[in-house]
Protein backbone atom coordinates (compact mmCIF):
# COMPACT_ATOMS: atom_id res chain seq x y z
CA UNK A 1 0.00 0.00 0.00
CA UNK A 2 1.46 3.41 -0.85
CA UNK A 3 1.53 5.58 2.14
CA UNK A 4 1.45 9.06 1.11
CA UNK A 5 2.88 10.69 4.57
CA UNK A 6 5.78 8.38 4.48
CA UNK A 7 7.03 8.88 0.70
CA UNK A 8 6.52 12.95 1.31
CA UNK A 9 8.81 12.73 4.22
CA UNK A 10 11.33 10.51 2.39
CA UNK A 11 11.06 13.09 -0.80
CA UNK A 12 11.56 16.00 1.84
CA UNK A 13 14.76 13.92 3.79
CA UNK A 14 16.51 13.21 0.49
CA UNK A 15 15.96 16.85 -0.46
CA UNK A 16 17.00 17.92 2.56
CA UNK A 17 20.20 15.58 2.18
CA UNK A 18 20.81 16.92 -1.10
CA UNK A 19 20.58 20.26 -0.58
CA UNK A 20 23.20 19.76 2.42
CA UNK A 21 25.62 18.07 0.36
CA UNK A 22 25.50 21.15 -2.05
CA UNK A 23 25.69 23.75 0.42
CA UNK A 24 28.88 25.83 0.91
CA UNK A 25 31.53 24.41 3.63
CA UNK A 26 32.24 27.27 5.73
CA UNK A 27 35.59 26.81 8.00
CA UNK A 28 36.65 29.26 10.51
CA UNK A 29 39.83 30.47 10.73
CA UNK A 30 40.62 32.07 14.13
CA UNK A 31 43.66 34.56 13.87
CA UNK A 32 45.60 36.69 16.41
CA UNK A 33 48.28 39.29 16.24
CA UNK A 34 49.19 40.86 19.54
CA UNK A 35 45.67 42.00 20.72
CA UNK A 36 44.30 41.36 17.69
CA UNK A 37 41.82 38.54 17.34
CA UNK A 38 40.43 37.96 14.26
CA UNK A 39 38.23 35.56 12.27
CA UNK A 40 38.71 34.22 8.68
CA UNK A 41 36.39 32.44 6.01
CA UNK A 42 37.44 30.09 3.91
CA UNK A 43 34.43 29.24 1.71
CA UNK A 44 34.20 26.25 0.01
CA UNK A 45 32.05 25.51 -2.71
CA UNK A 46 31.34 21.51 -2.51
CA UNK A 47 30.96 20.42 -7.02
CA UNK A 48 33.92 22.71 -8.01
CA UNK A 49 35.98 22.94 -4.82
CA UNK A 50 37.09 26.17 -5.24
CA UNK A 51 36.78 28.52 -2.63
CA UNK A 52 37.09 31.98 -1.21
CA UNK A 53 38.50 33.58 1.62
CA UNK A 54 36.83 36.30 4.14
CA UNK A 55 38.45 39.13 5.31
CA UNK A 56 41.74 37.29 5.75
CA UNK A 57 44.42 38.52 8.57
CA UNK A 58 47.42 38.06 10.58
CA UNK A 59 48.18 34.02 10.20
CA UNK A 60 48.86 32.97 6.38
CA UNK A 61 49.90 29.69 7.61
CA UNK A 62 46.99 28.86 8.97
CA UNK A 63 45.20 29.70 5.73
CA UNK A 64 47.83 27.75 3.21
CA UNK A 65 46.90 24.61 5.67
CA UNK A 66 43.06 25.33 5.42
CA UNK A 67 43.02 25.03 1.38
CA UNK A 68 45.03 22.04 1.79
CA UNK A 69 42.82 20.36 4.34
CA UNK A 70 39.49 21.00 2.45
CA UNK A 71 41.33 20.45 -0.77
CA UNK A 72 40.18 23.79 -2.30
CA UNK A 73 41.96 26.04 -5.02
CA UNK A 74 41.38 29.49 -3.38
CA UNK A 75 39.71 31.64 -6.10
CA UNK A 76 39.07 34.57 -4.56
CA UNK A 77 38.95 37.31 -1.65
CA UNK A 78 36.01 38.94 -0.16
CA UNK A 79 37.33 42.50 1.54
CA UNK A 80 33.90 44.49 3.75
CA UNK A 81 35.83 46.93 4.49
CA UNK A 82 39.40 48.52 4.12
CA UNK A 83 40.76 48.54 8.05
CA UNK A 84 44.11 47.38 7.88
CA UNK A 85 43.11 44.08 10.29
CA UNK A 86 40.24 43.08 7.31
CA UNK A 87 42.96 43.19 4.73
CA UNK A 88 46.45 42.54 6.11
CA UNK A 89 46.35 39.32 3.55
CA UNK A 90 44.64 40.40 1.14
CA UNK A 91 47.60 41.06 -1.08
CA UNK A 92 49.46 38.51 -0.20
CA UNK A 93 47.29 35.72 -1.13
CA UNK A 94 45.95 37.73 -4.47
CA UNK A 95 49.67 37.29 -5.50
CA UNK A 96 50.34 33.74 -4.30
CA UNK A 97 47.36 32.02 -5.28
CA UNK A 98 46.78 34.41 -8.61
CA UNK A 99 42.94 35.49 -7.21
CA UNK A 100 40.95 38.34 -7.61
CA UNK A 101 40.23 41.27 -4.87
CA UNK A 102 36.56 41.68 -4.30
CA UNK A 103 35.77 45.18 -2.47
CA UNK A 104 33.01 47.87 -3.03
CA UNK A 105 33.15 50.51 -5.33
CA UNK A 106 32.22 52.76 -2.74
CA UNK A 107 35.12 51.74 -0.36
CA UNK A 108 37.58 51.76 -2.85
CA UNK A 109 37.06 55.47 -3.63
CA UNK A 110 36.98 56.58 0.36
CA UNK A 111 40.00 53.98 1.17
CA UNK A 112 42.62 54.54 -1.34
CA UNK A 113 43.01 50.68 -1.32
CA UNK A 114 44.72 49.40 -4.29
CA UNK A 115 46.25 46.01 -5.55
CA UNK A 116 46.65 44.29 -8.87
CA UNK A 117 44.26 42.29 -8.58
CA UNK A 118 41.53 44.65 -7.34
CA UNK A 119 38.00 44.69 -8.69
CA UNK A 120 35.36 47.04 -7.83
CA UNK A 121 31.89 45.25 -7.01
CA UNK A 122 28.06 46.72 -6.69
CA UNK A 123 25.34 44.37 -5.47
CA UNK A 124 25.37 42.33 -8.54
CA UNK A 125 25.53 38.75 -7.31
CA UNK A 126 28.01 36.31 -9.06
CA UNK A 127 29.70 32.58 -9.15
CA UNK A 128 32.49 31.56 -7.85
CA UNK A 129 32.21 27.62 -9.27
CA UNK A 130 28.41 26.96 -8.20
CA UNK A 131 28.39 29.20 -5.51
CA UNK A 132 26.77 32.41 -5.67
CA UNK A 133 28.00 35.38 -4.00
CA UNK A 134 25.26 38.27 -3.13
CA UNK A 135 27.06 41.37 -1.91
CA UNK A 136 24.71 43.36 0.14
CA UNK A 137 25.54 46.95 0.69
CA UNK A 138 25.98 47.85 4.27
CA UNK A 139 27.21 51.23 4.82
CA UNK A 140 27.55 52.62 8.15
CA UNK A 141 30.74 51.27 9.92
CA UNK A 142 32.85 53.05 6.72
CA UNK A 143 30.90 54.25 4.30
CA UNK A 144 31.33 51.47 1.14
CA UNK A 145 31.00 48.52 4.10
CA UNK A 146 29.22 45.19 2.07
CA UNK A 147 28.16 42.29 3.40
CA UNK A 148 28.29 39.01 1.96
CA UNK A 149 25.65 36.01 1.76
CA UNK A 150 26.78 32.86 0.28
CA UNK A 151 24.08 30.53 0.73
CA UNK A 152 22.65 30.79 4.47
CA UNK A 153 25.67 32.45 5.36
CA UNK A 154 26.38 35.87 6.08
CA UNK A 155 30.03 37.17 6.23
CA UNK A 156 29.60 40.90 8.05
CA UNK A 157 33.16 41.78 8.86
CA UNK A 158 32.37 45.18 11.12
CA UNK A 159 28.68 45.75 10.35
CA UNK A 160 27.14 43.17 12.60
CA UNK A 161 28.35 41.13 15.55
CA UNK A 162 26.47 38.75 17.93
CA UNK A 163 27.05 41.06 20.76
CA UNK A 164 26.54 44.51 18.81
CA UNK A 165 27.31 46.53 15.98
CA UNK A 166 29.95 48.24 14.39
CA UNK A 167 31.45 51.62 15.60
CA UNK A 168 30.18 54.86 13.53
CA UNK A 169 32.19 58.15 13.10
CA UNK A 170 29.24 60.40 13.55
CA UNK A 171 25.78 60.92 13.20
CA UNK A 172 25.40 59.97 9.61
CA UNK A 173 27.14 57.09 10.07
CA UNK A 174 25.14 56.14 12.42
CA UNK A 175 21.83 56.80 10.87
CA UNK A 176 23.49 54.84 7.54
CA UNK A 177 23.89 51.80 10.21
CA UNK A 178 20.82 52.10 11.05
CA UNK A 179 18.95 51.52 7.52
CA UNK A 180 21.91 48.94 6.45
CA UNK A 181 20.60 46.46 9.69
CA UNK A 182 17.12 47.55 8.66
CA UNK A 183 17.88 46.39 5.13
CA UNK A 184 19.22 43.13 6.64
CA UNK A 185 15.75 42.22 8.43
CA UNK A 186 13.72 42.17 5.58
CA UNK A 187 16.54 40.70 3.25
CA UNK A 188 17.39 37.74 5.87
CA UNK A 189 15.84 34.43 6.73
CA UNK A 190 15.38 33.61 9.74
CA UNK A 191 17.98 30.19 9.72
CA UNK A 192 20.58 32.41 7.79
CA UNK A 193 23.97 32.13 9.99
CA UNK A 194 25.72 35.08 10.75
CA UNK A 195 29.71 35.26 10.70
CA UNK A 196 31.65 38.40 11.49
CA UNK A 197 34.92 40.13 11.59
CA UNK A 198 35.50 39.10 15.91
CA UNK A 199 33.70 37.92 18.35
CA UNK A 200 33.07 39.53 22.17
CA UNK A 201 32.07 35.75 23.54
CA UNK A 202 29.98 34.45 21.39
CA UNK A 203 31.21 32.20 18.74
CA UNK A 204 30.32 32.91 14.89
CA UNK A 205 27.53 31.36 12.85
CA UNK A 206 25.02 32.02 15.17
CA UNK A 207 21.17 32.44 13.73
CA UNK A 208 19.97 35.29 12.57
CA UNK A 209 17.20 34.22 14.67
CA UNK A 210 19.03 34.66 17.62
CA UNK A 211 20.67 37.70 16.95
CA UNK A 212 17.23 39.58 15.96
CA UNK A 213 15.96 38.45 19.53
CA UNK A 214 18.58 38.92 21.56
CA UNK A 215 21.20 42.30 20.17
CA UNK A 216 20.38 45.05 21.13
CA UNK A 217 21.12 47.30 18.27
CA UNK A 218 18.21 45.45 16.07
CA UNK A 219 16.22 46.12 18.85
CA UNK A 220 15.47 49.65 17.55
CA UNK A 221 12.11 51.02 15.32
CA UNK A 222 13.57 54.95 15.27
CA UNK A 223 16.20 56.15 13.24
CA UNK A 224 17.13 59.23 15.82
CA UNK A 225 16.82 56.57 19.01
CA UNK A 226 19.33 53.90 17.41
CA UNK A 227 21.86 57.15 16.22
CA UNK A 228 21.80 58.72 20.14
CA UNK A 229 22.35 55.17 21.65
CA UNK A 230 25.41 54.08 19.36
CA UNK A 231 26.92 57.56 19.56
CA UNK A 232 25.98 57.52 23.47
CA UNK A 233 28.66 59.29 25.78
CA UNK A 234 30.59 56.93 28.44
CA UNK A 235 31.35 54.41 26.01
CA UNK A 236 34.37 52.51 26.92
CA UNK A 237 36.52 52.34 23.86
CA UNK A 238 38.91 50.40 25.38
CA UNK A 239 35.97 47.50 25.63
CA UNK A 240 35.58 47.48 21.70
CA UNK A 241 39.35 46.05 21.46
CA UNK A 242 38.71 43.54 23.66
CA UNK A 243 37.93 40.55 21.55
CA UNK A 244 37.29 36.80 22.58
Amino acid sequence: MINPDRDDRMNRQAANAEQSASAPLVVVLKTCCESFKNFNYLVVDPGSRKAVIVYPAWQMEKIDQALTDTQADLSGILITHSHPDHIHLAKPLADRYDCPIWMSNEEIAVSGFNARQLVGIDTIPWFVGEMPIEPIFTSGHTPGCTCYLIGDNLFTGDVLFAEGCGMCSDIEAARAMFASLKYLKTRLSPQTRIFPGHSYGQPPGRMWAQLVRENIYLQFSDEDAFAAFRLRSGQDRTKMFTFS
